[in-house]
């Protein structure tokens, strides 16, 4: 009888303290009970469970903590200083893959917080930890082990750099051949997070084959994971000629461009952001995109897109016109002008905007055609509104003056030049007068139009200092015209008529002024 009894307290016993962890970790999976359970110093209760004798009661307590540490940084930095890292991490070399799993999730929900925490992790000893459990057999260990991984790589470089030095490249890349699309996904995740900060980084990925395996991945039908394989490719690309050149050869275009037609925002984004890190580096390799439909695609998926998905797509059109005249043809042909044109009227924040207009001073500002297709997209009292409108961001300003006055040295197209001229700022107004320096010279018609239109009577009212390069572009074109005219719209010339009309004595003879002294003699209505 009395051993029964005992055997019954003990298994009372151990039945509350799994029942008390569950509770708890079903508790802290709700935000309102997170504060009561940190006042009621939850963490202690827990912490000695870590080393309880029944197995669910470890899992479980470890779980329950990775759910506080989660919650907020606060929580986690509770954690750090309440020394439960060590206890946690000391346990996992010895212990079942259920609490390797919680144990990593842990590890995770401490490090996403900040650097500080990332690395407390990582001086705790738990990135080795982390590198153990990437090698364990089962494919849930596998995939928390590298989502904690990811976490410490984002930070920083030199937390980064740790995982690298911690072995966990290659191991990460054979995550990427297992059949669970969960362990390829957060594998991907973490190796773009490690290539996303530096080439050195970026080589160590590239030299243990990731490149291969991503490219195997580019048409899977898992949305998370090609979100993920994009990510990667283009934070590889992205930093030096012979990297991207290492992505091309992988033979992923034109197979990549189905993305930028896929319903996910994510995919679209990421694909034109791998595009984009392609086409920024060469003028070969912006050829290579346009040659395999490259921009058709961009412009197209332009049109379906908006806000911050759009914007990789905005900049690589403009990378792609940088290059040279014959890219930005390639640009102006593919009605690129047109959709920046939309995106710089429909889109609201500034960033993006700004990004539009630089795209267009790229491709405005090789040669007269090519300023003339802005010019005929109507953009520049768009590109003049954005340049002085009081709520403009000053970088949206500079770019808009940067691009007007790259644009506007190129364009000779008088229709678009005349409504300028009449509301551009003196310094805009400069580089509209020295296009039409230039032009009437050499074109009577334009010399006609320029007069007609009142063009000429606006510059004579422009006040320009002497030795200025804008009265000298006056004088100019104040030579194309006969003397007579430019006095004739000159301001205050018809005051000057009319005082000449109040003093003018007209020149008469002797018998034509008696007849009229005669005349203004006589009585009214009688004639001489």
């Amino acid at each position: 009888m009395a051993a029964r009894l005992i055997e019954q307290a003990f298994d009372q016993y151990n039945k509350s303290r799994l029942q008390f962890v569950q509770t708890v970790a079903d508790l802290a999976s709700r935000p309102q009970n997170m504060e009561h359970l940190h006042d009621n110093n939850v963490m202690s209760l827990l912490h000695p469970l870590l080393m309880d004798v029944v197995p669910a009661v470890q899992q479980t307590a470890a779980l329950a903590l990775g759910k506080l540490a989660s919650f907020s940084q606060q929580l986690a930095q509770t954690l750090v200083t309440s020394n439960i890292l060590p206890q946690l991490i000391s346990q996992v070399p010895v212990q079942n893959r259920f609490y390797k799993k919680s144990a990593c999730f842990v590890l995770r929900a401490v490090a996403k917080h900040s650097v500080e925490l990332a690395r407390t992790v990582i001086e705790s000893g738990g990135l080795n930890a982390l590198v153990v459990c990437l090698e364990e057999f089962d494919p849930n260990v596998k995939e928390s082990a590298a989502w904690a991984i990811g976490y410490v790589a984002r930070h920083s470089p030199e937390l980064a750099q740790s995982v690298v030095d911690a072995g966990a490249v290659p191991l990460l890349v054979l995550c990427i051949k297992e059949p669970e699309i969960g362990v390829k996904r957060v594998a991907a995740s973490a190796l773009s997070d490690i290539c996303k900060h530096s080439e050195e980084l970026t080589h160590v990925v590239v030299e243990n084959g990731a490149i291969s395996n991503f490219a195997a991945l580019i048409s899977s039908p898992d949305t998370k994971l090609k979100r993920q394989i994009l990510s990667a490719l283009s934070n590889i690309a992205k930093h030096t000629l012979a990297l991207a050149e290492l992505v091309v050869e992988a033979e992923i275009f034109p197979d990549v461009f189905s993305g930028l037609q896929d319903a996910d925002d994510l995919i679209r984004r990421n694909t034109a952001g791998l595009i984009k890190e392609i086409v920024k580096h060469t003028p070969e390799l912006a050829q290579l995109i346009v040659n395999a439909g490259g921009m058709a695609s961009i412009v197209d998926y332009l049109g379906r897109s908006e806000g911050h998905v759009a914007l990789p797509g905005v900049m690589a059109l403009g990378f792609t016109a940088a290059h040279s005249q014959q890219l930005a043809m390639s640009v102006i042909v593919s009605r690129g002008v047109v959709q920046l044109a939309i995106c710089l009227n429909e889109e609201k924040d500034d960033h993006i905007r700004g990004a539009a207009v630089w795209a267009l001073g790229q491709i405005g500002r090789h040669t007269p055609e090519h300023a003339k297709a802005i010019a005929m997209a109507n953009l520049f009292p768009k590109l003049l509104e954005c340049y002085t409108s009081a709520d403009s961001s000053d970088d949206l300003q500079d770019k808009a003056r940067r691009t007007l006055k790259s644009v506007l040295q190129m364009c000779v197209y008088m229709p678009a030049l005349d409504p300028l001229l009449h509301e551009a700022p003196p310094n805009i107004l400069k580089y509209v007068v020295g296009q039409y320096s230039k032009v009437l010279p050499h074109d009577p018609q334009a010399r006609r139009q320029f007069v007609t239109s009142g063009c000429l009577r606006k510059v004579q009212e422009i006040q320009a200092e002497p030795g200025t390069e804008l009265r000298e572009y006056i004088n100019t074109i104040n030579n194309c015209f006969p003397e007579e005219i430019v006095r004739y719209y000159s301001p205050g010339y018809s005051e000057h008529l009319l005082e000449r009309l109040e003093t003018y004595e007209p020149d008469w003879t002797d018998g034509a002024r008696e007849d009229w002294q005669q005349d203004a003699a006589a009585p009214s209505g009688i004639t001489a």
